[in-house]
């Protein structure tokens, strides 16, 4: 931590956040950790509530999320080895409680690129391809990252046990490639933000697709008090 600039976690954190965000009703996010021992006892977890209390792990806004991290950093001895499998079932599950389209389910995944259970996670992925939800991976830090392109799936879907995932969930990027020489940190988060995103929205139209589901009707345009209606075009 550095009291005066933002850590490489952080700033993918918040340069991703800050857009998805917009796209929440309530703003109230669920923030969990992996690869840490807690307190009071030292036990690993990779499950834990940034905000300490499991029973709400949810953060006001990415400004909350933020505020949960840098405590949890305080508070938690990071600790290996780093398991992605419990994070992605924990989604997985309120993603396979609203199947009807009315909610889809992303996961935000910041992580050193380092990765313990490689086949529990591929067939976590697998399971999570028929359930409305995807998966970004920023992948901070020096790391080889093949690990990770793997599970991206763009060039060879992800398979695991010999059953294909049904679509491809995950989009992996390397927050390196985006550190702008120059020290324009706007502009090269504004790009990591960007190529985070590429997938989603095909990602989300080929699971409604694939299930018949309709748009829900458009509210009414808003019409301030006093002006005619004009038409829509």
């Amino acid at each position: 931590m550095n009291p005066y600039q933002l850590n490489a976690y952080a700033m993918a954190l918040k340069a991703v956040g800050e857009i998805i965000q917009d796209y929440d009703s309530d703003k109230m996010f669920p923030a969990l950790g992996f690869g840490a021992k807690l307190p009071p006892d030292g036990r690993i977890s990779h499950e834990f509530a940034l905000n300490g209390n499991p029973q709400n792990p949810y953060c006001n806004g990415i400004d909350g999320v933020m505020e949960a991290y840098y405590q949890s950093l305080k508070s938690v001895q990071l600790f290996g080895p780093t398991n992605f499998s419990p994070v992605i079932n924990h989604v997985a599950r309120y993603a396979a409680s609203v199947k009807d389209g009315s909610q889809y389910f992303i996961l935000l995944i910041i992580t050193d690129g380092v990765i313990s259970d490689m086949a529990q996670t591929k067939e976590s992925i697998v399971n999570a391809a028929c359930l409305p939800m995807s998966i970004i991976i920023v992948g901070v830090g020096p790391a080889e990252f093949d690990a990770m392109i793997e599970l991206d799936g763009d060039e060879v879907r992800i398979s695991s046990r010999g059953r294909y995932a049904e679509r491809d969930i995950v989009q992996f990027v390397p927050f390196r490639d985006y550190i702008d020489r120059t020290g324009n940190h706007i502009l090269s988060m504004a790009r990591l933000a960007k190529d985070v995103l590429a997938e989603i929205p095909d990602q989300f139209l080929s699971y409604m697709r694939t299930r018949g589901i309709k748009p829900s009707p458009a509210p009414p345009p808003y019409t301030p008090p006093g002006h005619p209606l004009q038409t829509q075009i």
